[in-house]
Formats: structure tokens, sequence, C-alpha cells
């Protein structure tokens, strides 16, 4: 099972995304728990859960040092491809999640 969660401003395109990459994991027969987060409750989830990765959204991306700092290497931190977020490209997504995860 791969915990991989996504970070946002407010959710509503994230959200989108989620349920795309949620198909794609589907689609590939791999276990995956792929949910969004507000940056807001970012720290309180990986206080709260097993967490694999974290995928920033463009929007929120000038905080992909912070996160790197705060939670590597025990979770893999990375942020979203611009284009892949754009036109909502799920497996993309995915795929970079899990190469990340490879490292």
């Amino acid at each position: 099972m791969k915990n991989i969660m996504l970070v946002c401003n407010a959710g509503m395109s994230t959200s989108m995304l989620v349920t795309k990459m949620q198909k794609a994991a589907e689609d590939q027969g791999l276990e995956a728990n792929i949910w969004a987060v507000p940056v807001s409750e970012a720290d309180n989830e990986v206080g709260a859960k097993a967490i694999d990765a974290i995928l920033l959204g463009p929007q929120v991306k000038f905080l992909l040092n912070d996160f790197k700092d705060k939670f590597e290497p025990q979770i893999k931190v990375d942020a979203i491809n611009m284009m892949d977020y754009g036109v909502m490209n799920g497996e993309k997504v995915l795929d970079a999640a899990l190469v990340m995860m490879e490292d």
C-alpha cells in the first residue's frame, strides 16, 4: 500500500487530481491511498497517518524547501509538475510519485 498526500491551497482542483490518480492506480493494479489536504492541515496529517510521499500543488510550490526540511528523508517530498497538474494527468503524477518513492 502506497500512501500519497497531496497538499494544496484549498483543495478543489487537487481533489479532482486525486480521483484521476486513484483511477490510474486501480488501472495499474496498485494499492494506493491518495488524498488531498490544505496546507493548514498538512502537519496534522503527517502526525496522524503513515505517509510515503507528499506532493505539493503548483500553487504552494513555494513551500517545497520547507516541506523537504521538515519531512525528508522519512517522507519523500516533491512538487507536482505544473503541466501535468494543469491537464489533470493523474497517471503521470502517480508515476512521478512512484519513481520518487523508489529513491
